[in-house]
């Protein structure tokens, strides 16, 4: 559900808000990580796309684990920014491209979902802090520093190898 369709008036409810806008989206990624490394021709591609399933599973148990500490319960929202940016994977996957080119096409569109979380885990974590909520903002700050990780990877991949083969 969109930001401007949602209720609430105070800072907590705007936490809750976005955990369950960034629950959905880790949910999201889940499902699109599989077919993201399947359509990959690049095996050190592959392995990163598999990892970072790994490591979004485990940070929808983190934040399951911090609706708790919040004593609250996601409102399981539709994170319609992460469906944009999965349905554009999709497209990349389905494109008749050379393998190189959709490799660099795939780390494009991975990026673009880890800019995504960057932001959004970073908003959280400020919430959070703001609210004196330091075991919660530690949680966030955890998941942050994975996605920022793995954004740098998938830099060092497509600058060191990826984009020089799809020229």
């Amino acid at each position: 559900m969109g930001l401007l369709r949602s209720d609430f008036h105070n800072l907590d409810e705007l936490l809750i808000h976005e955990l369950s806008d960034i629950r959905d989206a880790e949910e999201r990624i889940v499902e699109a990580l599989p077919q993201m490394e399947e359509a990959a021709s690049s095996s050190e591609l592959k392995a990163l796309f598999r990892e970072h399933c790994e490591q979004s599973k485990k940070q929808c148990e983190r934040i399951d684990q911090i609706f708790g500490m919040l004593n609250s319960k996601p409102k399981w929202e539709t994170c319609e920014a992460m469906q944009g940016l999965v349905k554009e994977g999709k497209e990349v996957i389905n494109a008749d491209a050379d393998p190189a080119v959709r490799d660099a096409a795939l780390i494009a569109a991975a990026q673009k979902v880890e800019h995504y979380e960057i932001s959004a885990y970073g908003t959280a974590r400020t919430f959070a802090e703001q609210l004196n909520r330091r075991d919660v903002a530690d949680l966030l700050q955890m998941t942050l520093d994975e996605e920022k990780e793995t954004d740098r990877r998938l830099t060092v991949l497509a600058e060191a190898r990826i984009n020089a083969m799809a020229v």
